[in-house]
């Protein structure tokens, strides 16, 4: 008789299977821990009145400097409106490599979003961006937990406590004192839980395919916090292999590629309160005597053992001796750690592409200083554990004070296995001692100690707390002797760090509130094991979410303020921005000649605005960009990532800025208010971009005098370089009646003033801030030239700190330049190219910092690796060609494709092994057949089936 068709779905039917979908806690958990979050997020953005839900500005330290020119800019590049593509932006640092700060700074697929906002508002966009990622970093925790503990009968757990707790680790101290100015750092927030599933998938033997993808999202969206998340995705691994039977770890391996599916879960011999002897298989059945290899299974008494596949009971086998049970046990821990070592390398390789582009921009980028690691004091870090502190040198380990105590309750909980106990513990106290050791904080940052905020790493910790917490709670409320036990030491913790500097007024008073709202939450749950009254655990409910997100919204707005208090900021985005912007899109001419938009409150102004200048802040910033405009006078902030614009002629003409918005703000800029300002454009006549100069190419010399390092650039003699004297405070030199005095002086802090005209200040704190060279004013008619020093320390001045220029001399500079620099230039995403004037010899002077990428070409010749000239590209002439061509390839873009193809080949490979498995049926068994079921018949057993050959031939 055929198999019988399985009956068509009807509509009762879709709506009960929507109904349950609907309470799946799978799916639960996640939105409820979402929801909570972004509710809780937009709280702490409210009391802390910050923009867009008050009238205070957001843009501290980076993310008014680097993150929100980068993301406006991005939505112009999305949009097609710039000038530059993926390989270069034209806009920075006159002509930077583009691809590695796509991969640093833009690359997450959240960034994408900014392309649904108005141009003119990059915050709200960048602001929404950054709460959409902090929401999906709770609901993957969420995620997590509910999958690593189900509660009895197979059900998917207690799943507002792993919203809670989700919504808990989405909202630490690290995401508010680092994560949301650090916005390309909340990808690692979201990846590490993720990366702790494709873990479990690992080390069950599923999602094969799925696994790498995820690991290469994570990559692509930010490597370096990714890094880090894979450090402590390995940490949750190497714990959950050592605190799980090996049966689990096999047991699911034909469950490959499902989705939706419960994934396998603590196995690790959990111990029930009601004494139970062991339940090592699934979390919560009661009255079996093991259970170890599938999750979900219904909880049948007198079932011997589970060690296959989900629902299906083993057949029994002879039994194992201690060598083949000690083998059982090495071998299936080995084979999952293969797999996630495979699922990692072709992650990773996937993202080679982009991974090797940033880590090969690395090696050029502008070194800095190099950073000895000094561990926080203990006082400190245990403070950080507290809510409301913020501090870059210490590490941010706050995740609420309920979901702390939680987690402290774990070494106490009988209730829970030993091994799960010990082995959670341990990985919570090595992994907080790596904070504190050299070695190991060089591990958890690649090798390199970076500069500023030393704990980058510490969204990894609190993770782990709170997969301590859900382990901890997950089977129910604490006994009151883990309660007791938790509460000593989180009061021992409290103790420690009355003396720490990070405390503030409102970090006791906001810990102590949330301690007694979830003491009387556990109370009324205690209660409730008695009465079982639903009021009681709605109340508690209650209380515990009061408790968590009451007091993470607090301690986030008093973070916000006082990080406005404390570090750097940009005023927000005004009509002075807007004027300024507007002046450049009139004035823009490009590539016959720059705009530079000018210094504004914030810094990256040509990323921001528009034009193409000389600032640029990334972590990618060449070396030799950075030499090349230090040697001609510019300043830089961020040790050399940041150059800043230079407003001097002479320089102008060497970088063909034709057009220089000047513009100047109508009030003092406030953090309470969008700044307003007006702009003016002044357009001079500059030569082209490409130039030609006779001789060789000449090396950059940092050391001597800036205005000769201009001159030798321009090729003409354009400034007096008096003889300088020294007195006290007083400089004297003698110039010609005239002419323009400008003082150089990068290392110093104060003002300098020329007789009789207004002193202009100076910020040079090195090796972070280097101060460009100024104007002072005008040489009078005696020639004789006195400036006027007020240090704000001992001055530090170079040999040649004067130069007095002469407007004559580069006005003919300038058009001996144009006559014979080229006639026509045209740019395209990546590429230049210039006509010459025939018979050109010496050298073609490209008005581009030369970097590793750039390769040249005089005419037809084959493209080569470009030339530098002080610090520019250049291509020698040899008198025959009148065109000149130069493209720019990132570094690393050519080996990171290749071993990203070899990892696609690797995973497509995987994919079909997988798939031929899966199809592959396994020895002695069979589907079965489905005459009167809709689903297969369990397969009998070599046994059984000689028993029933046995009764039907009456043998």
């Amino acid at each position: 008789m055929p198999p019988a068709a399985p009956p068509a779905p009807t509509p009762a039917r879709d709506g009960v299977r929507g109904l349950r979908a609907a309470r799946n806690p799978l799916l639960l958990a996640p939105a409820g821990a979402g929801l909570l979050t972004a509710a809780v997020f937009v709280l702490a953005t409210a009391l802390a009145r910050s923009h867009p839900l008050g009238p205070y500005t957001r843009n501290v330290v980076d993310l008014g400097q680097q993150y929100l020119p980068y993301h406006a800019y991005w939505r112009a590049f999305l949009l097609g409106d710039t000038h530059g593509d993926a390989f270069l932006n034209w806009n920075s640092g006159f002509g930077a490599g583009f691809l590695g700060d796509i991969g640093t700074y833009l690359s997450s697929p959240f960034s994408l979003l900014v392309v649904l906002f108005p141009a003119d508002r990059p915050e709200l966009a960048l602001y929404v961006i950054t709460a959409l990622k902090i929401t999906a970093a709770g609901a993957a925790m969420a995620a997590l937990l509910i999958r690593l503990r189900p509660a009895a009968g197979g059900s998917g757990g207690p799943w507002p406590l792993a919203a809670l707790l989700g919504a808990a680790y989405a909202l630490s101290g690290w995401t508010f004192n680092h994560g949301a100015s650090v916005p390309m750092w909340l990808d690692g927030l979201i990846a590490f839980p993720l990366l702790c599933l494709v873990a479990e998938w690992a080390r069950a033997g599923r999602r094969p395919v799925l696994g790498p993808l995820v690991v290469a999202v994570a990559w692509i969206a930010n490597f370096y916090t990714a890094y880090m998340a894979t450090l402590g995705a390995a940490v949750f691994l190497i714990v959950r292999l050592l605190t799980t039977d090996t049966a689990d770890t096999a047991g699911t391996g034909a469950t490959t590629g499902t989705a939706g599916t419960t994934d396998t879960t603590d196995t690790a011999g959990t111990a029930d309160t009601a004494g139970t002897a062991a339940i090592t298989g699934s979390v919560g059945s009661v009255g079996t005597a093991a259970i170890t290899g599938s999750v979900g299974a219904a909880a049948t008494a007198a079932t011997a053992a589970t060690t296959g596949s989900a629902g299906s009971a083993g057949s029994a086998g002879p039994p194992a001796t201690a060598a083949t049970a000690g083998t059982a046990g090495v071998r299936p821990r080995l084979a999952a750690l293969l797999r996630a070592v495979w699922t990692v390398g072709l992650g990773v390789g996937l993202a080679a592409p982009l991974v090797l582009v940033v880590f090969s921009g690395t090696q050029y980028a502008d070194p800095t200083p190099e950073t000895v690691f000094a561990p926080a004091a203990w006082t400190e870090l245990f403070g950080r554990f507290l809510p409301a502190t913020a501090n870059v040198d210490t590490p941010a380990l706050f995740i609420g004070t309920p979901a702390l105590l939680l987690a402290l309750t774990l070494p106490f909980n009988r209730a829970v296995a030993p091994r799960v106990r010990y082995g959670w513990t341990a990985a919570v106290v090595l992994v907080t001692l790596s904070l504190q050791w050299g070695p190991t904080h060089l591990l958890w940052h690649a090798g390199a100690s970076p500069n500023g905020n030393p704990y980058r790493q510490a969204f990894v910790l609190c993770g782990l707390l709170l997969v301590a917490a859900w382990l901890s709670g997950a089977p129910g409320v604490p006994r009151p002797a883990a309660l007791l036990g938790a509460a000593a030491l989180l009061g021992s913790l409290a103790l420690a760090a009355r003396t720490s500097t990070d405390i503030d007024a409102w970090s006791y008073p906001t810990a102590g509130a949330a301690l007694l709202l979830a003491a009387l939450a556990t109370l009324l749950l205690l209660l409730r094991g008695r009465a079982r009254t639903p009021a009681l655990a709605a109340g508690a409910a209650a209380l515990l979410l009061a408790a968590q997100a009451g007091e993470a919204a607090v301690s986030g707005a008093r973070v916000e303020r006082q990080q406005r208090a404390d570090v750097a900021w940009a005023p927000r985005i005004g009509d002075w921005q807007r004027a300024v912007g507007a002046e450049v899109a009139r004035a823009d001419a490009w590539p016959a000649y720059r705009t530079d938009p000018g210094p504004l409150p914030g810094g990256n102004e040509p990323l921001l605005l528009g034009g193409e200048g000389a600032d640029a802040y990334s972590s990618l910033t060449t070396e030799n960009t950075s030499r090349t405009l230090d040697s001609l006078g510019f300043g830089h902030y961020a040790k050399g990532r940041h150059p800043e614009t230079l407003d001097n002629p002479v320089t102008d003409a060497i970088f063909s800025i034709g057009t220089r918005i000047r513009s100047e703000a109508a009030e003092p800029v406030r953090q309470d208010a969008a700044p307003r300002g007006t702009a003016t454009a002044t357009t001079t006549t500059v030569p082209p971009l490409v130039t030609v100069h006779p001789g060789r190419p000449a090396a950059v010399d940092p050391a001597d005098s800036a205005f000769r390092n201009q001159e030798l650039l321009l090729g003409s003699s354009v400034y007096a370089l008096p003889a300088v004297r020294r007195t006290g405070t007083t400089l004297t030199a003698r110039c010609p009646a005239g002419a323009e005095v400008w003082f150089w002086a990068p290392e110093y802090k104060g003002t300098a003033a020329l007789a009789g005209a207004a002193p202009a200040a100076y910020d040079g704190r090195p090796p972070a801030t280097r101060a460009p060279m100024r104007a002072l004013g005008t040489v009078p008619a005696d020639g004789e030239v006195r400036i006027r020093l007020v240090p704000g320390r001992k001055p530090v001045l170079p040999r040649q700190s004067v130069g007095c220029l002469d407007r004559a001399r580069l006005a003919a500079a300038v058009a001996r330049l144009t006559a014979t620099g080229a006639t026509r230039v045209t740019a395209t995403g990546h590429a230049l190219t210039a006509e010459l004037p025939p018979g050109s010899t010496g050298l073609a002077v490209v008005a581009v910092p030369r970097a590793t990428g750039w390769r040249c070409a005089a005419g037809n010749a084959e493209p080569v690796s470009a030339r530098s000239h002080r610090g520019l590209l250049a291509v020698p002439l040899d008198g025959r060609a009148t065109r000149v061509s130069c493209s720019f390839r990132p570094p690393g873009v050519r080996l990171g494709a290749a071993a990203g193809a070899t990892a696609l080949l690797a995973l497509a490979g995987t994919a079909l092994l997988a798939r031929r498995r899966a199809r592959r049926p396994e020895a002695g068994s069979h589907e079965g057949r489905q005459e009167f079921t809709g689903r297969p018949h369990e397969a009998r057993s070599p046994a059984q089936d000689a028993d029933y050959a046995a009764r039907r031939t009456g043998a």
